[in-house]
């Protein structure tokens, strides 16, 4: 038998599942810039499009940050378990790199899009 609580959580997974799930499924905008942020403060930006290597150092902790051909990737870190460098490359502006245990985060970013929303993805389309 169907309680009020069954309908009510299938309701809830509805509303917040299929938006969940379309906003996975879209892709992001190409970005041209890399930013890199250390412990919450930003480390530097570098044009995606210039191939170079980054060594972010800090503590004892490395994380070594690749851009090439358009994309980066963090290609060594000296964290436990490497999720960041399982992580791959990246070149839209939907997508980031996170080494959580070092407290260094890569992302793509827009230089074309001003102040709107954090790397460069506008909140709202109008027409």
């Amino acid at each position: 038998m169907i309680k009020k609580a069954d309908i009510v959580l299938l309701i809830i997974i509805l509303v917040v599942g299929i938006p969940l799930s379309v906003l996975s499924l879209t892709k992001g905008i190409g970005g041209d810039k890399v930013r890199i942020s250390l412990d919450g403060e930003i480390y530097g930006v570098y044009p995606l499009g210039e191939d170079r290597e980054i060594d972010v150092t800090e503590d004892g902790h490395t994380n070594h940050i690749t851009i090439k051909d358009g994309q980066v990737s963090m290609s060594y870190s000296t964290c436990r378990n490497q999720v960041c460098v399982n992580t791959g490359a990246i070149s839209e502006t939907k997508d980031a790199i996170v080494c959580l245990p070092n407290r260094v985060v890569v992302e793509i970013i827009s230089s074309d899009s001003g102040s709107i929303g954090k790397g460069g993805d506008a909140d709202v389309i109008s027409g």
